[in-house]
């Protein structure tokens, strides 16, 4: 375990902020008992807030005498800029990518956009609003599709889809959880996660659920997944994915810590889906395992997520 003298830290006091009222709560509070821990394993006085109404993060935060706050909140209200710009109004230093970054790197479908103008390659796609719009396109798609909510994580209202009929039925879950919904080329190949802390991609992680997709239960409940670390792609695949990541990344403005998610074609071309800025810190998740593969303890990794905060913001 790696403790700071306290004349070494940058902060003494955290203030961490998890929970919250997204779909992803469930998964924010074990992520947030994680973090605390932690740091308290790492030495630092830590202040914490459980998010179940906005007015009442409020009144926490007017209240709360922390030197720097650590958001662990999945999903919207958390990961989507809110929070930050929030933070920001408040003059609260905080851990993490900030407002812009939050707030694309959250949207499936900006992300998109950010990517085809930063030349990082990504699966083909489509975004439809309505019924309408998906019936027109039902006949024009390459299946398989992977559907999506534009603005959710956790593979929450994720499924795919083989044929028209499971296109349907596909766009009826993603809509229940929002008004836009990504149509994405399925790819049949392997799928790879690169965890980011400061200017240093961690070690990638080669992730094989047992069902073939890597959804909720996949990531949180299910103990089947498969872990590859080491990856596998030897020496200089590795790095080339490790670098793909870091262009994705700061492609979106991202900055501090978080994870991107690839997948690696039949052709062998690693593809970027998406960045996540607060990325699960559960028993099941994929930073502290990479962190541990270059002999960080979670203690460690506090210490080097702290050292990220930009000092503007101080």
């Amino acid at each position: 375990m790696t403790t700071l003298k306290p004349e070494q830290r940058r902060f003494r006091t955290v203030g961490v902020v998890y929970g919250g009222e997204s779909a992803e709560r469930a998964v924010a509070l074990r992520s947030g008992e994680t973090v605390i821990q932690a740091l308290k394993d790492a030495g630092y006085e830590v202040l914490t807030h459980d998010v179940t109404s906005r007015a009442g993060l409020m009144d926490w935060l007017r209240q709360v005498k922390a030197d720097v706050i650590f958001p662990v909140l999945h999903g919207r209200g958390g990961e989507d800029g809110v929070l930050q710009g929030l933070l920001e109004w408040c003059g609260l230093p905080y851990v993490g990518s900030g407002v812009l970054a939050s707030a694309l790197a959250i949207d499936k479908l900006r992300s998109k956009w950010v990517f085809g103008s930063a030349n990082v390659p990504t699966p083909t796609f489509a975004v439809i609003r309505s019924e309408e719009e998906r019936a027109a396109l039902e006949h024009q798609v390459d299946y398989p599709v992977m559907v999506k909510p534009v603005h959710e994580g956790s593979s929450i209202g994720m499924s795919r889809a083989d044929d028209a009929d499971g296109l349907k039925a596909a766009c009826d879950l993603a809509f229940r959880y929002d008004r836009e919904v990504m149509i994405e080329q399925f790819i049949t190949g392997q799928e790879y996660t690169v965890a980011v802390v400061g200017d240093v991609a961690l070690p990638v992680i080669r992730v094989k659920a047992a069902t073939g997709f890597y959804d909720y239960e996949a990531k949180y409940e299910k103990n089947d997944t498969e872990y590859g670390l080491p990856s596998g792609l030897g020496e200089a695949r590795e790095t080339e994915v490790q670098n793909l990541a870091l262009r994705a990344f700061r492609a979106l403005g991202c900055e501090g810590w978080g994870r991107v998610d690839l997948m690696m074609d039949e052709a062998g071309q690693p593809l970027v889906l998406e960045a996540n800025t607060i990325p699960g810190m559960t028993d099941h998740s994929l930073v502290p395992k990479a962190a541990n593969a270059v002999g960080w303890s979670l203690a460690e990794l506090m210490h080097r997520i702290l050292a990220t905060v930009p000092e503007r913001r101080e």
